[in-house]
């Protein structure tokens, strides 16, 4: 692996973060590019954010940057991180430091200017790699080789930097589901195991923060795998444990060879019941958005159509159920049949309908119900519980009709009930 960036890397190359790298590396001072920016570039990946290293102290920090022109937002001060804002860009320059004082969740550090003291301190050696302005790489505890051979290892002792901050231990099994290669490093592995409990200290927001990460890696299960031998996923996600997460790896098969986008709630669906109480505990307790929640839900709701349907039917199902929820009931009904495929014909022809179905569902344009609570009005129904039950009985009718009672029709059988009932 050559120990330089690409010479023509076009964020390298920028011409703001020269002038801020410049700004920050005059008078003694140093400055570098650190972390998932190095890492992917010499991945050959894509780099979306890029942070900084700088031995500047925050206060000579803000005032270099914005003497170069620059806007400064405080967003990490008392941990040394200032945010400098340019042309609609944002770069996070952070002090060299080192760990103070720990307790799990959060550390008190103290400012430095020891680079090999700041790269110890960090979590993994891949992310511990440096690059100057010029995109020499400075390699200070084995990054290199463990990036070449797809290698996740903490820096120095796992215990202690996992006891620095619990959420290293998720962060081990989701950078290993991104950039991870054969079989995670045991000495990682077997502290993530012994100090799981750990991450009961934690709070939700980092726990799902971290968890659905892993969930948008393009192949999680071998991270899902180890998490479940090592007792983690059942820390985090006890619906898992008598579920299982055989249907991960089907389902990773299935988006790649049938183009479906990575989805981090189907991938959450995939490992865990479909029963309503249990996934509305599993919201309150990771504190999922409103819309993640609904979108569980929605999928748990969801019935499970047989293969075989035929439109008529099927229609009649999709119209009442939660659109997304039902699609992701069918891909893992689909993702379920291929496993079988193999083995069995009519998990075969499963497979088939469920496509087709899949294909329908995706065609599907929800009719609008053509009466409402005036007409009825109208036709002299007095407002209240009647209305909602003649309307009910109607829609029933309408459905049941596939959908092909006019509103002509339907206003006829409206007025047939008011008279029958009054």
């Amino acid at each position: 692996m050559d120990k330089r960036l690409i010479s023509d890397s076009k964020w390298l190359a920028d011409e703001k973060l020269q002038t801020l790298l410049a700004a920050l590396s005059t008078d003694g001072e140093e400055a570098r590019i650190v972390g998932g920016a190095v890492r992917n570039t010499l991945l050959g990946q894509t780099v979306t954010d890029i942070d900084i290293a700088t031995t500047t102290e925050p206060g000579e920090t803000v005032r270099r940057a914005r003497s170069a022109g620059f806007r400064t937002a405080p967003t990490g001060i008392d941990h040394g991180t200032v945010t400098v804002i340019a042309d609609g860009r944002a770069w996070e320059v952070t002090t060299l430091r080192a760990d103070v004082e720990t307790d799990g969740r959060h550390a008190s550090v103290t400012f430095g200017r020891d680079w090999r003291s700041d790269a110890e301190r960090r979590d993994f050696t891949i992310n511990a790699l440096y690059a100057c302005a010029d995109g020499e790489i400075v390699d200070l505890v084995g990054g290199l080789p463990d990036l070449e051979n797809r290698t996740l290892r903490f820096i120095g002792d796992a215990d202690t930097r996992i006891t620095e901050d619990y959420l290293r231990i998720l962060r081990f099994f989701r950078f290993f589901a991104w950039y991870g290669r054969g079989r995670p490093d045991a000495a990682g592995l077997k502290a993530c195991a012994r100090h799981r409990d750990g991450l009961e200290r934690l709070s939700a927001e980092r726990v799902w923060a971290e968890l659905k990460k892993l969930l948008s890696a393009p192949d999680p299960s071998r991270a899902l795998l180890w998490m479940r031998q090592t007792g983690v996923l059942t820390k985090i996600l006890p619906e898992s444990e008598k579920w299982g997460i055989d249907t991960i790896g089907p389902l990773i098969e299935a988006e790649q060879t049938l183009g479906w986008q990575p989805d981090p709630l189907l991938r959450l669906a995939a490992i865990i019941p479909p029963y309503e109480p249990r996934i509305t505990e599993l919201g309150r307790r990771l504190r999922l958005s409103n819309a993640e929640k609904a979108a569980l839900e929605g999928w748990a709701e969801a019935p499970s159509p047989a293969a075989n349907l035929d439109e008529s039917g099927f229609r009649k199902i999709v119209y009442r159920a939660d659109a997304k929820g039902l699609s992701r009931r069918l891909k893992l009904a689909l993702v379920s049949a291929r496993a079988r495929a193999s083995e069995d014909d009519g998990a075969l022809m499963e497979a088939a309908g469920y496509t087709r179905l899949m294909k329908l569902a995706d065609a599907w344009q929800k009719p609008s119900f053509p009466v409402n609570g005036n007409d009825l009005a109208k036709l002299g129904l007095v407002k209240g519980k009647a209305v909602g039950e003649v309307l009910a009985r109607l829609e029933e009718e309408w459905i049941a009709s596939d959908f092909s009672l006019k509103r002509d029709a339907l206003l006829e059988r409206a007025a047939a009930m008011i008279s029958s009932a009054g």
